[in-house]
């Protein structure tokens, strides 16, 4: 596996405590970078870093633990606030947390349907709240971790909250077309990639055997390293750059998308 040169670099990667998200916070902080390792709780951040310093020899000065609720939104608010006071030079955001959807219809707090929001909507919210910290330098960028399920899936413009007709797979296959046509928004430079069908939390989705985490976070760390050159909007599956649904590139449905991601987050933005 070959290692990058990190040691410049300040990202912060989102559902870092286990899977993809804890292996790519590895694999960063093991090429020298400063890694924001987020968790759902305190605790749970705090251990996974403590984890990395034990069982992989990380430098616990280059990891710094932080915590958001991501169905809650004014958790990812308070975390982005914080981001932005410890570390106003950010040169990537990795968007990786996912949840599985419910096997029943579930709406968080804030009233959205809670893949759409995890998945989605927190880091739509967290990336904007960022952009300071993200476009402080030349370079700055968004690494979306999406699923080739994205292609199967359609937002449902009149029911985005998937209230009349519910499945788990449907909504969990919306969450990551949205988030994979969120990157060609023009406010940050966003790539997205599908890591492949990993050994994590998520792959009963597939039915499938799949790779490790490692191999998965691989890809997703090799998007990281600014000697490797992105364009906005682009969509890698592992590491080759191939076109993403249709939907995704589509000028009015990345206009409509934010439209709609600005009326959900809105208490918020």
């Amino acid at each position: 596996m070959s290692v990058y040169d990190l040691s410049s670099r300040t990202v912060l990667v989102t559902g870092a405590t286990s899977g993809i998200g804890f292996e790519t916070a590895r694999q960063l902080a093991e090429g020298g970078a400063t890694v924001l390792v987020h968790g759902r709780t305190a605790e749970e951040a705090q251990a996974a870093t403590d984890r990395l310093v034990a069982t992989a020899g990380i430098d616990a000065s280059q990891l710094c633990a932080f915590s958001a609720d991501f169905t809650r939104l004014e958790e990812v608010e308070a975390m982005a606030r914080r981001v932005l006071a410890e570390h106003p030079r950010l040169n990537v955001l990795v968007n990786n947390a996912a949840t599985a959807a419910p096997e029943r219809h579930t709406l968080t707090a804030d009233g959205n349907e809670l893949a759409l929001q995890v998945n989605f909507l927190a880091h739509y919210l967290l990336t904007y709240l960022l952009e300071p910290a993200l476009t402080a330098e030349p370079g700055g960028r968004v690494v979306n971790v999406s699923s080739s399920l994205h292609r199967t899936a359609s937002i449902q413009w009149n029911d985005p909250q998937r209230a009349r007709r519910y499945s788990r797979l449907a909504a969990y296959a919306q969450s990551q077309l949205a988030l994979t046509i969120f990157a060609a928004d023009p406010r940050v430079t966003a790539v997205s990639v599908h890591p492949g069908i990993c050994e994590t939390d998520l792959l009963p989705l597939y039915d499938i055997q799949g790779d490790t985490a490692a191999q998965g976070a691989a890809h997703v760390v090799r998007l990281c390293d600014p000697s490797i050159d992105v364009i906005n909007g682009a969509y890698y599956d592992r590491d080759q750059r191939v076109d993403p649904a249709p939907a995704a590139t589509e000028d009015r449905t990345v206009k409509r998308l934010t439209k709609l991601a600005d009326q959900l987050v809105g208490q918020h933005a």
